[in-house]
């Protein structure tokens, strides 16, 4: 869907159709930003750069520090003060050559990626029986007897993200506690074309660490049909994956300072590591570039917030989050952060929520979100109505932001239609095709309202009660 000058009109109309004081304080610089966003060409040419002449990202690559220096450099082009690149000591995976093959009963290679973290196999493999499970409670029923010395497939029915990650994540330690020698999971996706998807995994220090590859889709459902029909699947998985010592990164950040407030801080941002395939395009090049372009348009228009704007490219979201840490310890006086890291597609609105919900909160945390709090973004949404990105809903914040949600900073995160970003995620398929050159600037429109209004207006979200 597009968007034209005068529907961008009809959007003032439809505000002032619906008043409120922030919808009419706001509505004229809110128009002005979005006019803006929607004819902006920079911040897809900055992204276009960034997947095509840098590429993927992974922590403790060469490429990763290209990025930030690059990064750096170019908030220092847009005019952006105090920019600067924090030292963080970051995770250093290398995957290293990998392949799996199916033995028995016919030979086929298998459509893989080592998950993020994993141990190497012996550099013979390990050839050994399959044993296909749908979840963790047919594989703890089976029990150690028909487990031990074995490779583990899960291969469970997909309930979005969310609901399926877990056995990607810690499928490898609960396998190993029943014996297994190595792990498969189907790839976190509901819709494949022989795509493998890789990600992190978590061991758990009290059981023996296994090789853990997630597999395409087809390749999961052909093994489990096979070995549920009473025939023996043998596997060869092949993986060359080790960890190295902990490597020197950076976090990126430039700012606007404040006119009235500087000392409080509006952060909004994403994560400049990608893994090491694709080009991190969705995940989570667009999430950095969009909020960078945000900011640029709110300064090239001249318009001054009483708070401080500031961008963050946080580093090692993918297998550590030590960037979100790294800043969270360090951040003081934020009065909003909002994160993008759902991919570029169409904005729909935020999520929003604080007060470190579902986390256990810092006693000095601010209280959880308020409904007064919440009612003024619902307002402010409404600024963004027009471009149908103004839908706000419970539950906010991302996995970079998190330390801030714990300490009660109130958190938002970008929402959008999400109709193809687990097609891409995590898999070499995310690359700047795939990104809608519109859909990129009605983010750029949406994170570019939001941070400035919140910024601006009179009262702190935490203070409305």
């Amino acid at each position: 869907m597009t968007y034209s000058l005068p529907l961008l009109l009809a959007a003032g109309a439809l505000v002032a159709a619906q008043p409120s004081p922030i919808a009419d304080h706001y509505r004229d610089p809110a128009q002005k930003l979005i006019a803006a966003a929607l004819d902006d060409q920079d911040g897809l040419a900055r992204l276009q750069y960034l997947c095509d002449k840098i590429g993927n990202r992974v922590s403790g690559s060469s490429s990763l520090e290209r990025a930030i220096q690059w990064a750096a450099s170019e908030m220092q082009k847009a005019g952006f003060e105090n920019v600067r690149t924090p030292p963080v000591k970051v995770p250093h995976w290398i995957r290293g050559n990998e392949s799996a093959a199916l033995i028995a009963p016919v030979a086929k290679p298998l459509v893989m990626l080592g998950l993020g973290m994993s141990v190497g196999t012996p550099k013979a493999g390990i050839r050994a029986e399959v044993v296909a499970v749908s979840s963790f409670e047919e594989m703890t029923a089976l029990g150690r007897a028909k487990v031990a010395g074995k490779i583990v497939l899960y291969n469970p029915e997909w309930k979005g993200y969310g609901g399926t990650v877990m056995y990607r994540t810690n499928g490898a330690s609960k396998a190993a506690e029943l014996g297994a020698v190595a792990m498969l999971v189907r790839s976190m996706t509901g819709n494949s074309l022989a795509t493998p998807h890789t990600g992190t995994l978590v061991y758990d220090p009290a059981v023996p660490k296994i090789p853990a590859a997630a597999i395409s889709v087809e390749d999961a459902g052909m093994i489990d049909r096979i070995a549920k029909s009473g025939t023996p699947v043998t596997v060869l998985l092949k993986m060359e994956a080790r960890q190295a010592a902990d490597a020197d990164s950076h976090n990126v950040m430039g700012e606007i300072r404040g006119s009235e407030k500087p000392e409080e801080v509006v952060v909004l941002g994403g994560h400049i590591d990608s893994w090491d395939i694709g080009q991190g395009a969705n995940d989570d090049g667009s999430g950095i570039m969009a909020a960078m372009q945000a900011v640029a348009i709110i300064k090239k228009l001249g318009l001054k917030p009483r708070r401080t704007i500031r961008v963050v490219f946080w580093v090692n979201e993918e297998n550590g989050g030590a960037g979100g840490r790294a800043y969270g310890a360090e951040a003081k006086n934020h009065v909003a952060a909002i994160e993008m890291d759902g991919g570029a597609e169409k904005p729909v609105g935020f999520g929003y929520g604080s007060g470190g919900e579902g986390r256990r909160r810092r006693a000095d945390s601010a209280p959880a979100t308020s409904k007064a709090s919440f009612d003024r973004v619902v307002e402010i949404g409404k600024l963004l109505e027009g471009i149908e990105c103004g839908t706000i809903s419970p539950g906010g914040g991302g996995a970079d932001i998190s330390s801030l949600t714990a300490a009660g900073v109130p958190s938002l995160g970008v929402r959008t239609v999400g109709t193809h970003y687990f097609d891409w995620h995590h898999t070499n398929a995310d690359t700047f095709d795939k990104i809608v050159p519109r859909e990129f600037q009605l983010n750029v429109a949406s994170l570019a309202v939001m941070s400035y209004v919140l910024a601006d207006m009179p009262e702190r979200l935490a203070d409305m009660k």
